[in-house]
């Protein structure tokens, strides 16, 4: 694929991602298809880095998070196994999620490695470097923060709503998101890759629970904004029931520049493809609905930023971004942008 993306070697880009839940680990995926396996490939994309979430507090996340005292470890594992060479027999492993109603049931093989590994160095960041040497993962994979944080939501009738679970079923009627405690700070390494990043992108993913979170960590969207990266934010396909309905991208780039209005987004991806009438109707019983397609929106811009539409469904009965479509768009875009910087 790589072969007929491009004319001519492009420029090796320093790629950077953030966000969390399935819709990063997809775009892992399809980007990971660009990294060079070696020094002689021709290079695409120099160094991939992602800045994940870790404000997860339900499932076998949770059950660690409150039994061992670590950050949730569920975001940080999709991300290691989407970077992973799909045919290792690890990667299938760290997939894994054992049965029962015991004391492993629900638990995921790669949430308890990862719970080992962290007790073994006593450095969650660490066991994540090392996990993910051992799946070879192509990347590199940072938590948005080590410290023990936990999403606060006041909602417009003045209440409070505590923890990422319950968050996401009263999404639409947020008035403010904040982390506790709010004097968290990222990792060096996640602010370096920032500073040096030629592409910044942020989504697609749940716009409560897993793009604002690394956002609001102390200094990143500084950091963001103080880039000179091109930076990016891809829409999500569909609205999420109790956290954003209705929502148009438009209103999730809104929210975005609500938390962050330092940040400056060069373009906006936005799917142009409909999904079936059958997709249709049973996301309409769960109170989902498709964004872009269907929501009005302004023709070239959204917020200042450009706006790329493109066919980026998968083809299965759920509605997923296809990995390396997404993928292919971005970088495109990226590209593009990069070599009208370099004239």
């Amino acid at each position: 694929m790589k072969n007929h993306l491009f004319s001519q070697n492009p420029p090796g880009l320093n790629f950077v991602t953030i966000g969390g839940g399935n819709g990063l680990s997809t775009l892992l995926s399809g980007l990971k298809k660009f990294v060079a396996a070696s020094e002689t490939e021709s290079i695409w994309l120099k160094n991939l880095s992602a800045i994940v979430a870790v404000s997860d507090n339900g499932g076998s996340s949770g059950r660690l998070r409150d039994e061992l005292q670590m950050p949730p470890p569920g975001d940080i594992r999709n991300c290691m196994v989407a970077l992973s060479e799909d045919s290792h027999l690890l990667s299938k492993l760290f997939r894994h999620r054992f049965g029962g109603d015991g004391d492993l049931g629900g638990h995921n093989f790669g949430n308890l490695f990862l719970a080992a590994m962290s007790e073994i160095t006593g450095d969650f960041a660490e066991a994540v470097k090392l996990s993910s040497e051992i799946l070879a993962s192509k990347g590199h994979i940072y938590p948005a923060t080590l410290a023990d944080v936990q999403l606060k939501a006041e909602l417009s009738d003045g209440s409070f709503v505590f923890g990422e679970t319950n968050i996401s079923k009263v999404g639409s009627s947020i008035r403010r998101l904040r982390l506790e405690p709010e004097d968290c700070h990222p990792l060096p390494e996640a602010l370096i890759a920032i500073d040096e990043a030629d592409v910044i992108t942020i989504g697609p993913g749940s716009l409560f629970t897993s793009l604002l979170p690394p956002i609001l960590v102390r200094g990143v969207a500084r950091a963001i904004a103080e880039s000179a990266a091109s930076k990016i934010f891809i829409s999500n396909l569909m609205t999420q029931p109790g956290e954003t309905n209705g929502f148009s991208a438009k209103k999730h780039l809104e929210i975005i520049r609500e938390y962050a209005p330092e940040i400056d987004f060069d373009f906006v991806i936005v799917n142009n493809r409909p999904i079936s009438p059958a997709q249709t109707e049973i996301y309409a019983l769960e109170g989902a609905e498709q964004i872009g397609v269907r929501n009005s929106i302004s023709p070239n811009t959204i917020e200042g930023a450009e706006i790329v539409y493109g066919n980026l469904l998968d083809d299965g009965e759920k509605v997923r971004h296809h990995s390396e479509k997404l993928a292919q768009v971005v970088l495109l875009r990226a590209l593009q942008q990069s070599r009208k910087l370099l004239i």
